[in-house]
């Protein structure tokens, strides 16, 4: 039997998604309890593997289990033993040829700054911004990111995949106060692919640089774009499989 999982987490304290010997994941908290129900080792495979830092409102994850307990009580019993900064919203059956990697979907990312006074209940949670930021400038360059193309440039260079084209559905720079939040929809991501793409504009709207976003996808090249944006912003905001 194969079940899914929709989860939500606070990446804060985790060193990323994926499992890494000797450091705590959500990947590792996971597996760990079901490993110890199933007396074997029972690997987990998630929709996105996020970074150290990085939070997910909306992550899905499947595993194949024998054991004879009814599909939708999984979410009680793994969140009877998970830590608090792990949330499983639901279980559900699904086929045995279904695989939340490789199943058609549409991801959508949010990046959150701010840029009033630093503000220590927001550390890990939000990235504060000591610029005045143009909006405008920030959105009009976001907008060019729509569509498909090369994002060679705005991946990081221990990216190893060979197809670098990826088609976004939305790319915008919304602001609230003092509160600014880049929402970003596509096919799928590259590896820090938001992160650049946030370092970017951030240098847009603070007159850094001029918006040359067409000629950087362009140019297919990652040293053009040399700054990542920090981890602690960034939210898997939804996986939309089109159900």
């Amino acid at each position: 039997m194969r079940i899914l999982i929709n989860m939500s987490y606070n990446g804060k304290d985790f060193h990323g998604f994926q499992h890494q010997p000797g450091e705590r994941t959500v990947q590792g908290e996971i597996e760990a309890i079901l490993s110890e129900m199933h007396k074997t080792f029972t690997r987990i495979h998630p929709a996105s593997r996020t970074d150290r830092g990085v939070h997910a409102l909306d992550q899905y994850i499947h595993f194949d289990t024998e054991l004879n307990i009814e599909p939708t009580k999984w979410a009680y019993i793994l969140n009877s033993r998970l830590p608090d900064d792990i949330y499983i919203k639901s279980s559900a059956e699904v086929s045995e040829d279904f695989h939340v990697r490789y199943a058609k979907s549409k991801k959508t990312y949010r990046y959150k700054m701010y840029t009033s006074v630093p503000d220590p209940f927001k550390n890990g949670l939000a990235v504060h911004i000591d610029k005045n930021l143009d909006i405008n400038k920030m959105n009009n360059a976001a907008r060019q990111f729509i569509g498909t193309h090369d994002f060679t440039t705005f991946s990081s260079a221990k990216a190893v995949i060979e197809n670098k084209v990826r088609h976004i559905y939305r790319c915008d720079v919304e602001t609230n106060d003092d509160t600014i939040e880049l929402v970003i929809t596509g096919s799928g991501f590259l590896y820090n692919m938001v992160r650049i793409i946030v370092a970017y504009l951030i240098e847009v709207g603070s007159g850094a640089r001029k918006d040359e976003t067409k000629e950087l996808l362009e140019a297919t090249d990652r040293t053009r774009i040399p700054r990542t944006a920090p981890a602690a912003g960034l939210y898997l905001e939804e996986i939309d499989y089109g159900w």
